[in-house]
């Protein structure tokens, strides 16, 4: 087993299915969808041919080993690298909010545990916690309590969850919030526990929380003072 990877696919709108399909056909099935809009100048859109600057975005964990299966068919099939065809990435993940979080975003499957982190010695991360729509304060007193200052809200659609359904006996809806905090690396796990304490997957929160290195930042100076 390899190391757990955030990925994130940016394409066009229109052809966001295509994607979909490809990677429930390598048995990836947790997903979180959202919508998002492209900054590209209209001389760059006519030059790529390109129509339409409304995109999707899709968030997926995976391991390395399914990244490299998956980016060969990204690139073969779906001519992702293709002018105007879109952007495929990965991220390592730091660490994960619990056992039924990981159980959850792999749908059981089994994986051994590695190191917390590919990139050591960051002194901020990233804590993303994907939650049922309208817990967005319970979750953020709960960070807050625990030493952070604030947070980012985006809203999705999770997909494809009903294997993942299953084995927690719980129904969760599609429509979710993602909460983004940057906070310092010594204070990740405290405030990851306190959210899942409060507001994890035993809650009607229904929260699932990981966190990824951040390797440089600005406008923190105030916070780190």
């Amino acid at each position: 087993m390899g190391t757990l990877y955030l990925m994130t696919t940016i394409v066009d709108r229109k052809i966001i299915n295509k994607y979909l399909d490809l990677f429930r056909d390598n048995n990836l099935h947790v997903m979180f969808l959202s919508l998002g809009y492209g900054t590209a100048a209209n001389e760059i859109l006519d030059y790529l041919g390109l129509e339409s600057r409304e995109k999707a975005v899709v968030l997926s964990v995976l391991e390395e080993t399914a990244w490299t299966g998956i980016k060969k068919q990204l690139e073969k099939k779906l001519k992702i690298d293709a002018p105007g065809g879109g952007i495929s990435f990965i991220i390592p993940l730091s660490s994960i909010g619990g056992k039924k979080t990981l159980q959850f975003l792999l749908e059981s499957k089994d994986y051994k545990k590695e190191e917390e982190s590919t990139l050591k010695n960051t002194t901020h991360e990233l804590i993303v916690v994907i939650a049922e729509q309208g817990y967005t304060e319970l979750i953020m007193n709960a960070a807050r309590e625990a030493g952070a200052y604030g947070g980012t809200v985006i809203h999705a659609k999770g997909t494809g969850m009903e294997a993942a359904e299953k084995f927690m006996g719980v129904s969760l809806a599609a429509e979710k919030e993602i909460l983004m905090i940057v906070t310092k690396t010594e204070q990740k796990n405290h405030i990851m526990q306190a959210i899942m304490k409060k507001a994890g997957l035993d809650s009607k929160a229904k929260s699932i929380a990981f966190s990824l290195p951040v390797t440089a930042t600005a406008g923190l100076r105030l916070i780190e003072d």
